[in-house]
Formats: structure tokens, C-alpha cells, sequence
């Protein structure tokens, strides 16, 4: 099963609606750059940074509109009653939706997190397994330039077609044994991407309802992480 929220292909034009709010999980290098095409390109937003390290948010662009929170980005989607169309924009290197989705696991039964199954590997493109078992995939071998808006049919860097779209490709993986759950990244500025916390409580929702093992995947057009965990409901 994939799980992700219809919404538009957009690339030079923002997402319409424009977003209302934004929270940016981290104010790292991506994370600065994040809240400055965020910043510029939705002036009326309601702009939320997050970072556990007080000295990288008051390295931020300053903006008298945008909320500073020195916190731990899991801890914060965990606690914060953020409504369904806020987006997020994880700019942290950790797979965001996977760790939130294992600490909201946890009170309502036994989760276990797994290793990708090793068959998931040949189905993907460039695919890179690190310790612990998560698996990266991109259909890219090169550094992609930070400011890349995500173009439909022709890839930015190389000029040639396309070879298709990752949360499509992951979205139809075989996996015996496993339900595979793809949460869409979708383009809210050149480079920056990001979900709704909607799209985060539909992901719970799906895994709460099928105890089992389960492939959890972040995905945009071009790149994407990959991690599993087995859910037992007590």
C-alpha cells in the first residue's frame, strides 16, 4: 500500500494553497536555507524553526515573523498540536516520519524496528544500506545542485528525461511479508521539500490499523529513505 496526499505538481509556481504554516526541523545548512526560500517565497506563513542547539537558530536570517524553538525535532512533532496542513520541512539527518511514527508506536503496543528487507535493494535505484539497516535510494549518481526545482519530465542536471518517480517506484515494491508505506515529499521551494502533518497521522493511522511488519519510506521525485519495523498490537 502507498500512502501519500494528492496534491498538484508544482515546480516553478508555489503549492497552491500557499501554505498557512511551516515548521523547519533543524537550522543547520539546509535548515538556513530552507527558512530563507521558505521566508521569501511565502511572506504571509507562519514560519516555526526547530534545533536542539540554541547557536545554529541564532545563526538564522533574522525575521521578526518567524518562532525559534531550541528543541529535539521528534520530541517536538510528538508534543506540539500542530493541524493537519501545517508542513513539514525535515531538514535533520534523520528519517524524520520514521522515528516520529515509532515514538507514537509505542504507548499502544510492542514495535520493533527492523532492517530493510534485503530484497528491497535490486528494486531501486542506487540504493546505499548503511548500519542499522535503512536504505537510501536516488535516482541520481551525482550531487544534485541545492537549488533544483524538481522538474516533471527532464532532470536539471544531466538534461535527459527522466527515469521516473521515486515515491512511485517505492510505492510499488514487492516485499513478502511487509506492508510498504510511502510518505511524498512534495516541493515547497526549489531544493526544499516537505509533507503535511496530515500526511503524518494518515501513515500512523494505516500502521495502527494492520499489525505486521511494515517498510517506511520518505519519498520525492528523486530521492527517498527507507526504514521497517514489526508492530504488535499488547
Amino acid at each position: 500500500m502507498s500512502l501519500s496526499t494528492p496534491l498538484q505538481h508544482e515546480r516553478e509556481t508555489p503549492i497552491q494553497p500557499a501554505p498557512a504554516g511551516i515548521t523547519i526541523l533543524g537550522a543547520g545548512k539546509f535548515g538556513r536555507l530552507a527558512h530563507r526560500r521558505l521566508a521569501r517565497r511565502f511572506p504571509d506563513a507562519d514560519l516555526t524553526v526547530v534545533d536542539h542547539a540554541e547557536a545554529k537558530l541564532l545563526a538564522l536570517d533574522p525575521s521578526d515573523r518567524t518562532r525559534t524553538l531550541a528543541e529535539d525535532a521528534i520530541a517536538h512533532l510528538s508534543t506540539e498540536h500542530l493541524p493537519p496542513d501545517r508542513w513539514i520541512v525535515p531538514a535533520v539527518p534523520i528519517h524524520v516520519a520514521f522515528l516520529w511514527l515509532l515514538e507514537q508506536l509505542k504507548p499502544n503496543g510492542r514495535v520493533t524496528r527492523l532492517p530493510v528487507p534485503q530484497n528491497v535493494d535490486p528494486q531501486l535505484p542506487h540504493p546505499m544500506r548503511v548500519p542499522g539497516g535503512t536504505v537510501y535510494a536516488s535516482y541520481a549518481d551525482f550531487l544534485c545542485p541545492d537549488n533544483c526545482p524538481e522538474p516533471e519530465d527532464i532532470c536539471t542536471y544531466t538534461r535527459q528525461p527522466r527515469k521516473g518517480h521515486l515515491f512511485e517506484t517505492v510505492g510499488g515494491l514487492r516485499v513478502p511479508g511487509y506492508f510498504v508505506h510511502v510518505c511524498r515529499s512534495h516541493q515547497l521551494a526549489p531544493g526544499v521539500g516537505g509533507y503535511t502533518r496530515g500526511q503524518l497521522e494518515s501513515l500512523y493511522r494505516e500502521v495502527l490499523s494492520n499489525p505486521g511488519n511494515h517498510v517506511i519510506a520518505t519519498c520525492c521525485s528523486c530521492h527517498g529513505v527507507l526504514d521497517a519495523l514489526s508492530w504488535e498490537k499488547p
